[in-house]
């Protein structure tokens, strides 16, 4: 859900603004069917920009009310006279499930993450890709790990439709059977998302996760949701 302000990080450099949203996403995969809600900032500077989102999924895994709470903060750091920007990021969080009619809670390993940032736009900043190369640690994980991510978004129709997403691969020990054994070493996640905006506040759309070892399940998923966004 982080895909707004991601992609908004490749523009910065060019274009002083501040934006902030509210996404609502009711998710459609059969294994989910539950709400999520998305809140993003971005802001740029002189020396770069600072974005952070925070995920929250409600009545999910039998229990109710919040269920899991997750949040990146990241900055890079980039000024006129630099080809490439520094980006440094914090990931982290936790969530809850039933068991037998309890609540067991779990937390999501916190991460940190230094690297470079590229980015090429067109010339009106209507379309752009971005791409990061990241040392990552996972607590209690992997001391030593990497990310590659790829972040783009196209602007349609005097703004009329957007396509944004972002695709992330990188290495993260996984225990699926929670037998101490190693299943896969590696994730992929991309979030494309596909908005119509109806206002210049208000955008109707979907996201579709398409992942592999990702999260507590072993293999390839898609899942795709309907939301609502709000543009401050």
């Amino acid at each position: 859900m982080k895909t707004t302000l991601l992609l908004l990080l490749i523009m910065s450099f060019s274009i002083i603004s501040f934006s902030q949203n509210v996404q609502i996403h009711y998710d459609l995969g059969k294994d989910r069917k539950f709400v999520t809600t998305t809140v993003e900032m971005f802001k740029p500077d002189s020396y770069g920009n600072t974005f952070f989102f925070i995920d929250m999924d409600y009545y999910s895994g039998g229990s109710k009310g919040v269920t899991m709470a997750y949040w990146e903060i990241a900055r890079v750091l980039k000024t006129e006279k630099m080809p490439l920007g520094i980006h440094i990021e914090y990931d982290g969080g936790f969530g809850r499930f039933a068991v037998n009619g309890s609540d067991v809670a779990y937390r999501i390993n916190d991460a940190y993450l230094l690297g470079l940032d590229y980015s090429i736009n067109s010339s009106d900043f209507s379309k752009g890709i971005a791409f990061k190369v990241l040392y990552k640690t996972i607590i209690d994980k992997n001391k030593m790990s990497f990310q590659l991510t790829t972040v783009w978004f196209a602007h349609f129709f005097d703004n009329k439709l957007s396509l944004t997403g972002f695709a992330d691969f990188w290495k993260e020990d996984s225990d699926f059977n929670f037998d101490g054994t190693v299943d896969a070493e590696y994730i992929f996640l991309t979030e494309p998302q596909f908005w119509f905006n109806a206002t210049e506040h208000f955008s109707i759309g979907s996201e579709v996760e398409i992942s592999n070892n990702f999260g507590n399940l072993e293999g390839f998923y898609i899942r795709p949701t309907i939301a609502m966004k709000y543009t401050f």
